[in-house]
């Protein structure tokens, strides 16, 4: 069974920016997720994200994690992370849970 979006979302839920006690799909990172078919039923899959500040030092380590957590998947053969800047992240993107997490309501 193919890997969905969902799954790669609820994967993506375990990685965090370490100075926001929030994971990445609930600040809004996640922009988008793209599969391409390969062989033996296996997927290649690439994310866009962004970062809450074009100067995060933390750019290297959270694409990184973000990588590896999705070739954990099974039926992921390879994943590739594009940290995009546009449209630039803003609070506005925070989710529901992530407002409660941070004290914005």
């Amino acid at each position: 069974m193919p890997v969905t979006e969902q799954d790669v979302l609820s994967a993506l839920k375990s990685c965090y920016d370490p100075e926001i006690p929030v994971n990445i799909v609930d600040l809004g990172l996640i922009y988008k997720v793209n599969f391409t078919a390969v062989e033996d039923s296996q997927q290649d899959v690439s994310v866009d994200m962004t970062l809450t500040a074009q100067g995060c030092p933390e750019h290297v380590n959270i694409s990184a994690q973000v990588k590896s957590r999705l070739e954990q998947l099974p039926g992921i053969r390879s994943a590739a992370v594009n940290v995009v800047w546009t449209p630039p992240w803003t609070p506005e993107r925070l989710s529901p849970d992530a407002r409660r997490q941070l004290g914005i309501e």
